[in-house]
């Protein structure tokens, strides 16, 4: 699927084609709509190279919520670690 934006967005965002993707991207990633491979993919960069360009904007690479923390919690304690 290919989309088509226009010259007048464009100008409008004030971004060149290659950042506007790269915006998107950032904005689907960082939304979790989309993982860092895919999210790589449309802003037409190699993951290490997306991953440097989120560093700046303190966007974090891995999600890990209080859900998250009490898995691992409940897997220590079952192993016997806590």
């Amino acid at each position: 699927m290919s989309i088509i934006i226009s010259d007048e967005i464009l100008q409008a965002s004030q971004l060149t084609p290659s950042k506007f993707r790269q915006e998107i991207a950032i904005y689907m990633f960082q939304t979790g709509r989309l993982t860092l491979g895919y999210a790589s993919q449309l802003a037409d960069m190699h993951p290490n190279s997306f991953r440097e360009l989120l560093k700046p904007q303190n966007i974090p690479i891995y999600s890990y919520d209080v859900e998250d923390f009490a898995i691992d919690l409940k897997n220590l304690r079952e192993l016997g670690r806590l």
